[in-house]
């Protein structure tokens, strides 16, 4: 005989509720067991004497660490920083990649969503990781402090859960920077004072350190120890100032699993791209013969013609023995009686772009995922280089661009301007007006051959604090449209208190007619940072659920002090919960 209907009913929603129970449950354990974590960053600049490339000078540190610190967390835990700024610049700092939901005061890009740390101030960052795990990181949004100004933020999985790959035996944190022989502050001055391009930088570093192939570099060389048949996790970041960096290991396969804090379907590669403020996370199994095997990084160069650094940072994979002791990362070969020349990895060429295509068009979401396919706000970014005519005031020495001219750059012909006497956010929130207007044009105000040959009358951009509003919870599209005025670059463009779907990328202008077909709405990847192609474009996708003031801009830092940049307003939505926070009280004044 059947069961009748209502007890099959009956089931049904006893078992619907044991569910809802058994989820209300593990939240509130997964709630009970988040932890908050208090820090402390001073940023130090006399007490830090670094010395690299036979020269000591005095950088600005946090903590006196270079590198500085990294944070370890676990999704769902809030982090409470204080930041007490001994240094003679302004200081903010940026938790890059963090989703800062409602939470837009944390966020720190200067005069974005805070006014700076002043020499001698402090200013607390507290805010909560949700739905995030894998490696971010974190650096002064102030000039060119994060030169040196930059350490990880590593997100595990909640208590209690697992990585969605088989466990590594170790993890390690491989930060790309870059260094220069002078105050990187003086660099960018400089380079503001003549309108020129910056000096290049005169070494990469992995952790802080140049390595073998630089000068005075060989003894300090970053050594990641490994034994053999085991799986290192390496969180590669990109944090160099103004240049892509392909990364590679001799001889080893890399597992990409994850990218920018989400997780990637696996797959395996020989070479990493990464635009300055990406991460990857890979895999490393040592299943070599064992002995040394350099990990190296250098530049990957689109823009044509444009004077860059050369040069190749290593580190080196070090087979130990089990009975080699610790196996903590060590920065110094001190002391390792193996000293065989490591192997050398080939490295593409720096103009490979071929290899970035490749890889970029590996990127997969692990499964399906939920992109917007009806789009409320749909905009479209063309992104690029300018040059501004000399001012008649100017002497020859400050117009030092191509033919006697300044460098500027923009987006859609406006080059963003930072307020400096109030932040966008602060001004949005109490209804300041004068500060920033929201006219910021959603398409360029002239369509062009953007890939083409420019006429001359669309080099020169206009300067203006522009914003863009978005209505809370609409579904957004941004085509990214890089351009050829004065030259096509790979531009790392970073939105703000957002992650977005990458749904495609291609070469030339976007062309919505032929281009739609190819959208990937199954399974794209989730990013905060786009290396838009040089000489293409790129589609994200995002719904805006976060409300404040976020910065979108390229991440070669001399871009955004050019001006390629502009902030997406998001209006609060419905209720507390759909609102930004109020600002904390210790919030620095300008």
């Amino acid at each position: 005989m059947e069961p009748s209907k209502s007890i099959l009913d009956n089931h049904k929603y006893s078992s619907i509720f044991l569910a809802i129970i058994f989820l209300l449950l593990t939240s509130a354990l997964s709630l009970a067991n988040a932890k908050i974590h208090a820090h402390e960053f001073v940023v130090y600049v006399e007490a830090t004497p670094v010395k690299r490339l036979c020269k000591t000078h005095n950088a600005i540190t946090v903590n006196g660490q270079f590198p500085g610190p990294t944070l370890e967390i676990n999704n769902g835990d809030t982090l409470v920083v204080k930041v007490t700024n001994k240094a003679r610049y302004n200081v903010t700092i940026h938790w890059h990649g963090v989703r800062q939901m409602r939470t837009g005061w944390a966020d720190g890009p200067e005069f974005v969503t805070q006014c700076p740390i002043r020499p001698g101030g402090s200013y607390t960052y507290r805010f909560t990781v949700q739905g995030q795990e894998g490696t971010l990181w974190w650096h002064a949004h102030s000039s060119w402090l994060r030169a040196t100004v930059y350490g990880a933020l590593i997100i595990r999985p909640r208590e209690g859960e697992r990585y969605p790959f088989p466990k590594p035996n170790h993890d390690t944190p491989i930060l790309l920077g870059e260094w220069w022989d002078a105050n990187p502050i003086d660099v960018v001055r400089q380079a503001t004072r003549t309108g020129g391009a910056p000096n290049v930088s005169n070494a990469y570093t992995i952790n802080g350190q140049p390595g073998d192939l630089y000068k005075c570099s060989t003894k300090d060389t970053t050594i990641v120890p490994i034994h053999a048949g085991e799986t290192n996790l390496l969180r590669v970041i990109n944090a160099a100032l103004s240049q892509p960096l392909f990364f590679t290991v001799a001889n080893h396969k890399l597992t990409v699993v994850g990218a920018d804090a989400s997780y990637l379907k696996p797959f395996s590669t020989k070479v990493l791209m990464l635009g300055p403020g990406q991460t990857t996370d890979v895999l490393l199994t040592a299943d070599q013969a064992p002995s040394r095997y350099y990990i190296a990084a250098r530049a990957y160069q689109s823009a044509q013609n444009a004077p860059f650094d050369n040069s190749t940072t290593t580190a080196i994979l070090e087979y130990r023995s089990p009975h080699h002791g610790n196996h903590s990362q060590h920065h110094h070969s001190k002391g390792v009686k193996n000293k065989r020349r490591p192997i050398m990895p080939p490295l593409p060429a720096y103009n490979d772009t071929n290899t970035v295509t490749a890889f970029s068009r590996s990127f997969r979401s692990p499964r399906k995922v939920e992109v917007p396919t009806e789009i409320d706000q749909s905009l479209f970014f063309a992104v690029g280089l300018g040059l501004n005519k000399c001012p008649k005031n100017f002497k020859p020495n400050r117009c030092q661009g191509p033919n006697g001219t300044r460098f500027t750059a923009s987006i859609n012909n406006v080059s963003f301007v930072l307020p400096n006497n109030v932040s966008i956010l602060q001004a949005q929130y109490l209804g300041i007006p004068g500060v920033f207007t929201t006219d910021f044009p959603g398409k360029p105000p002239v369509k062009f051959d953007y890939t083409g040959n420019v006429s001359r009358s669309l080099w020169q951009p206009i300067p203006g604090t522009k914003a863009h509003k978005l209505k809370f919870g609409s579904r957004v599209e941004i085509v990214l449209q890089d351009t050829s005025i004065v030259t096509p670059e790979n531009h790392p463009i970073h939105l703000h208190g957002y992650d977005f779907y990458i749904v495609a990328e291609g070469f030339g202008n976007f062309d919505p007619k032929k281009d739609r077909a190819k959208f990937n709405l199954v399974d794209p990847p989730l990013r905060n940072t786009v290396a838009v192609p040089v000489n293409g474009w790129a589609v994200i996708r995002f719904v805006a659920d976060n409300p404040g003031a976020w910065l979108m801009h390229c991440h070669l830092d001399v871009h955004i002090g050019w001006g390629l940049a502009t902030v997406l307003v998001v209006e609060n939505g419905v209720g507390k919960l759909q609102s930004i926070e109020p600002p904390p009280v210790d919030l620095p004044l300008c």
